[in-house]
């Protein structure tokens, strides 16, 4: 069995964070591992309150994992400060370990900030590099890249400069475009091209923990030995499927099915 691991946040609704990685991971059939950085106090309605993991905690999980049950592939979500970003970033180097999935966690999908404002330029200049592949919705990708992301033409020149930073590959996510229509649209740029991933749309509030789902479903498919192509496609179809088939929990933005079936492998 492959291991897949988590670099992020707990989330006590269950929804997003480590807890939606470690579904999603168990659905694609790979064996999930974890370092925790931060812990949240949140539900459907929003966070309450957010504690972040002391750095020899965080060190002596990466520790452990890399002496034991070392990942044939990786992601990392909420990474909450600087200095937590440049312990995983050099954590990462040092045992080699990819490919790695970068889900660039800046601020909930209630808009309570979930990433310290410094730790942006660290993220960029620091994890960018290393990754096979970066996820940003709209608004972290302007971020990331200093200019504004607003439609499908801004959205394939953000994946362009991610692509520059040193990312080996960038999906732009679409979800947060206006609603111009019965579809949405999702962007992988590489260096070889754009490749355009089109979903129905689907009228819907259970969207908390969606990104990460996403990154976490790539990480697996990257650990089961799938092209990245495939990863991304397998992903989005995944996601698409658990959107549709939420449960319809909580007051506010309710978490994803994460039981439904993992896209099976491609023939070989």
């Amino acid at each position: 069995m492959k291991i897949a691991l988590t670099i992020a946040g707990s989330d006590s609704g269950g929804g997003a964070g480590i807890q939606a990685d470690l579904k999603t991971f168990q659905q694609f059939g790979v064996f999930g591992t974890s370092v925790v950085v931060a812990i949240t106090a949140q539900n459907t309605r929003g966070v309450r309150a957010v504690e972040t993991v002391p750095e020899p905690m965080v060190a002596a999980q990466l520790t452990a994992i890399a002496e034991d049950l070392p990942p044939a592939a990786l992601k990392t979500g909420m990474l909450a400060e600087a200095s937590l970003v440049r312990l995983v970033a050099k954590a990462i180097r040092e045992n080699a370990w990819a490919p790695l999935v970068v889900d660039p966690v800046i601020v909930a999908s209630s808009g309570h900030r979930l990433l310290a404002t410094e730790a942006e330029d660290v993220i960029r200049d620091s994890l960018l590099p290393l990754a096979a592949l970066v996820t940003p919705n709209l608004d972290e990708a302007a971020v990331l890249t200093g200019r504004v992301v607003h439609d499908v033409a801004s959205m394939e020149r953000a994946g362009e400069t991610l692509v520059r930073f040193g990312a080996a590959a960038a999906l732009v996510k679409g979800g947060h475009l206006p609603d111009d229509g019965e579809s949405l649209t999702d962007l992988l740029v590489t260096p070889e091209g754009v490749l355009r991933f089109t979903h129905p749309r689907i009228a819907t509030t259970s969207t908390h923990g969606t990104g990460c789902t996403l990154s976490a479903a790539v990480t697996a498919g990257l650990a089961l030995g799938r092209p990245l192509e495939t990863a991304v496609a397998d992903a989005l179809d995944f996601v698409h499927r658990a959107i549709a088939g939420a449960p319809g929990l909580g007051a506010g933005h309710g978490p994803l099915d994460h039981t439904v079936t993992a896209p099976p492998p491609p023939p070989r």
